[in-house]
């Protein structure tokens, strides 16, 4: 795959290189972005408490799972005065195009091989928002799954946070078929490839 196709779509076409040299070069100083350790799980539970509310938080059992399962689809962001993750984002890959409530409590549906990411949560902590850690973990995850051939990336969220990820270069597919939480959610894709004679 080359991913030149996905540097242009990401950054060039919508005029963001120079701001984001200038932000990447900021973000990397403070954070080193790598997968998660094991021993980080609880760790990565913890965040999800703080990040979400009880209805929509994975819970520490899951968590764990994930982390055993698929710890190379945990991008974590560790700030590095303190050696903790100040943020991460998580998934399973699949061969399935439409997200279902299913990823979210059985990471045995993940499938090495798939070629679509189902991402199950974009954690930050309070401490580190508004700096565009969120947005940049985002696309380091997305730089690290064009590179295994990944085709696209799928999530669910609230009405509220369409916008936010609109501006991460994701697209509003509508309602999603989930109940996740008894709350009302949309389906956001991000392509990471296409094909050049699309």
């Amino acid at each position: 795959m080359d991913t030149k196709i996905f540097y242009e779509n990401t950054v060039k076409e919508h005029s963001l290189m120079p701001k984001y040299i200038e932000r990447m070069q900021d973000l990397k100083e403070r954070f080193l972005f790598r997968e998660i350790l094991q021993e980080e799980a609880e760790q990565a539970a913890a965040i999800e408490k703080i990040c979400f509310p009880p209805n929509e938080a994975c819970s520490e059992k899951m968590m764990h799972e994930r982390v055993a399962i698929a710890p190379e689809l945990f991008l974590t962001a560790i700030d590095k005065e303190t050696g903790k993750i100040a943020g991460f984002l998580n998934g399973l890959a699949t061969e399935e195009c439409s997200f279902r409530d299913a990823f979210f409590t059985d990471a045995g549906l993940h499938n090495p091989a798939g070629r679509n990411v189902m991402l199950l949560g974009l954690d930050v902590l309070p401490q580190y928002r508004g700096q565009g850690l969120a947005k940049e973990i985002v696309f380091q995850y997305c730089c690290k799954e064009v590179k295994r051939n990944r085709e696209q990336l799928l999530l669910t969220c609230l009405e509220s946070k369409i916008k936010m990820y609109e501006n991460m270069g994701f697209f509003n597919n509508g309602l999603a078929d989930s109940a996740w939480g008894e709350e009302q959610w949309y389906e956001m894709r991000y392509i990471l490839y296409r094909a050049s004679n699309d």
